[in-house]
């Protein structure tokens, strides 16, 4: 029996198996045990500090923890979850439910608004004219989006000292009047929070909450979430993949396997330091590699975040990390870049809206001419990054490229020679939006938001060849082999029941893809839509790749693996070797001369968009850093001597750090 003077716990969960479905009913699809025989407890009391962390690579079941927690998946035996702290005088009534107590906050590329109706396009964005449903963001913070307005309940009314100090915390007072459409992939993550914030919820359940924020950005949110954590107001929970820091404040961590149980919890740590003992294990042939718990993965935790920037390195030296990578960065760097003709060209861009400027907003020297706005010529063969504080316009500049804004018409760009209006005294035509979208291929947030769900997994990837997200792909024998080689390729990563077969049972000929026709793309996690996305823009070798935050969502090996086939496509691959690393060799395919799908060639140009270094690829040389937006200071280029994933220096150049 508890002792009364202990507070009881919010959350207390003791020996619970769970259930997606109920394990008796049928069903076609699968029904594992979710986390079975857990015990977890989520204090209510502020001292000692708890904070807890939930690490663990792709398809871990990082989410699922989380839900579970706000009384989500069936629990066997039922009362094996409780919540006694929601039930004492200390909370209010409105709170007393563990579904209103308990906030999740999740970045799975849902409107903001969600439930209310959004834009069908992607230029929608950007356009002038405003819809009824396009609510500002101050609509969006005090809960003014319902179409029918109904009468508020004055508890839920966020209270103006709370909403004066969050805006002002996530640095959202110059977006108040913005419509929500119109916010960045950061700033949308920023309201995202800040939402869940005012309503004064018990715990705070985040889910990633790092993932496409600017390094300046997550340097400043992590202490906003300790102050919030240190006074329980409101208690968090975060989420985080193997590769990503852990903040200094953390006390507890949770460390996820790759089939939904848990591999270690307790003290920050005590986890780390068992993390430790388990990769030398494996390493000096003491201990066999758990499938379930890969080292690569493993490795990858223990670098920590503080409020100067990331610091430290991963479990076993970030010198492991890098090893496969720089081998591979070898290979590739031996052969002179072609660099080629232009395929962007743009000279002097400026994108305004209602006279308030949001790309472009200074003057520079340009061969000797004082030339307004932004600059940049995009070739064949190079590879550009692109960077910058979130809402410095880097997804306005894609979209340009794109033709997806409508201001693309009225600016001084050409792509591929050719410019989007008719020339005076010219004969060329212009180009048409269905011929740039033909030759760029695209991966970003705003693409994942608007991909319709009910598509099956070999239609996002024939998508690539369709006018429009809903029209039919036109393939030829050629594309339908690309596809089905990009299938067989990532399986791993895009089948939901895949499983490892055995050597002695199944050869490649016997597989079926029967699956890719089964499984619909809003049945896929999180980490599968991506790679999936992903694939759908590099598949047909457009002129121009566009990666926005391609990435972001991925463990360390399956972005590694994307990263790979990006550069070398079928002809190289990771295999595992004696001390349970992985290693770049050449691949079957090429070996046999059964390379269907390449990697990047010199007739084309990829422009990438990220802010984690590790998600750039190593090809990447060339880039451009965007100021922040109003600030009057031009963008920054310069040239990169060393892959970005392995120098850290240039990389806080880049964006204006000191060097830890």
């Amino acid at each position: 029996m508890r002792p009364p003077s202990v507070r009881a716990p919010v959350v207390n969960i003791a020996n619970a198996t769970f259930y997606r479905h109920h394990p008796n009913a049928s069903s076609v699809h699968p029904n594992p045990a979710l986390f079975k025989n857990l015990s977890f407890e989520l204090p209510s009391a502020v001292n000692p500090q708890t904070h807890w962390y939930v690490v663990g690579p792709s398809l871990s079941g990082k989410t699922t923890f989380l839900q579970l927690l706000r009384g989500a998946h069936l629990c066997t035996p039922p009362t094996a979850r409780s919540y006694p702290y929601l039930s004492s005088d200390a909370v209010p009534h409105r709170l007393r439910v563990p579904s209103r107590a308990i906030r999740y906050v999740g970045f799975n590329n849902d409107s903001l608004t969600s439930g209310v109706t959004t834009s069908a396009y992607l230029s929608a964005r950007y356009e002038s004219k405003r819809e009824n449903t396009d609510f500002s963001l101050r609509d969006f913070l005090l809960g003014n989006t319902n179409l029918n307005v109904l009468e508020r309940n004055p508890e839920d009314e966020p209270n103006p000292a709370l909403l004066d100090r969050v805006v002002r915390d996530l640095k959202l007072s110059q977006l108040l009047d913005l419509p929500v459409a119109f916010l960045s992939n950061g700033q949308g993550r920023r309201a995202r929070i800040a939402r869940a914030l005012l309503m004064a919820p018990e715990v705070l359940l985040l889910d990633e909450p790092f993932m496409g924020l600017d390094p300046p950005t997550v340097a400043g949110l992590s202490p906003l979430l300790h102050a919030l954590a240190s006074s329980a107001n409101p208690r968090l929970v975060l989420s985080a993949r193997p590769q990503d820091p852990i903040p200094d404040w953390i006390t507890h961590l949770v460390y996820l396997r790759a089939d939904s149980q848990v591999g270690a919890m307790g003290e920050k740590e005590t986890v780390l330091e068992g993390l430790r003992k388990y990769v030398r294990g494996v390493w000096n042939g003491a201990l066999v590699e758990d499938e379930k718990m890969a080292v690569h993965n493993v490795v990858q935790v223990g670098k920590t975040l503080t409020a100067k920037g990331i610091q430290g390195v991963s479990l076993m030296g970030d010198e492991t990390l890098t090893e496969d990578i720089g081998r591979f960065t070898n290979t590739t760097t031996a052969t002179p870049r072609v660099i080629g003709e232009p395929l962007v060209e743009m000279q002097g861009c400026q994108v305004q809206y209602r006279g308030k400027i949001a790309l472009g907003n200074w003057t520079e020297q340009i061969n000797g001419k004082e030339r307004q706005g932004l600059t940049w010529t995009v070739r064949r063969g190079q590879r550009w990054g692109v960077f910058g504080p979130n809402g410095s316009g880097k997804t306005t500049i894609v979209s340009l490229i794109c033709s997806d804004h409508p201001q693309t018409y009225s600016m001084p760009i050409k792509l591929f020679g050719r410019s989007r209006l008719p020339e005076p005294g010219s004969s060329i035509l212009p180009l048409t939006f269905w011929d740039i979208q033909a030759r760029i291929g695209h991966s970003s947030p705003e693409i994942h938001q608007h991909m319709p769900r009910n598509l099956t997994v070999r239609e996002i990837i024939e998508n690539a060849w369709a006018d429009t997200f809903r029209t039919k792909a036109k393939l030829d024998g050629l594309a339908t082999a690309k596809v089905e080689a990009c299938l067989w390729w990532f399986e791993a990563e895009l089948n939901p029941a895949y499983t490892v077969p055995s050597q002695s049972t199944q050869q490649a000929e016997d597989k079926s893809l029967q699956w890719a026709d089964h499984y619909m793309f809003g049945e896929l996690s999180f980490s599968a839509q991506r790679v999936a996305l992903f694939l759908r823009a590099i598949i047909k070798n457009p002129d121009i790749v566009v990666l926005d935050e391609a990435f972001s969502g991925m463990d360390d090996g399956v972005r590694n693996r994307c990263l790979l086939f990006l550069e070398a496509g079928q002809t190289k691959q990771y295999v595992k070797i004696g001390d349970g690393s992985e290693a770049i060799v050449e691949s079957e395919a090429s070996k046999a001369g059964n390379v269907k799908v390449g990697g990047l060639t010199d007739k084309q140009a990829l422009i990438c968009i990220s802010h984690v270094r590790e998600e750039i690829p190593n090809c990447v040389r060339e880039w451009i850093c965007l100021p922040e937006a109003n600030s009057g200071d031009p963008a920054r280029f310069g040239i990169a001597d060393a892959p970005l994933s392995r120098d850290e220096k240039s990389w806080k150049d880049i964006w204006g750090m000191e060097a830890a």
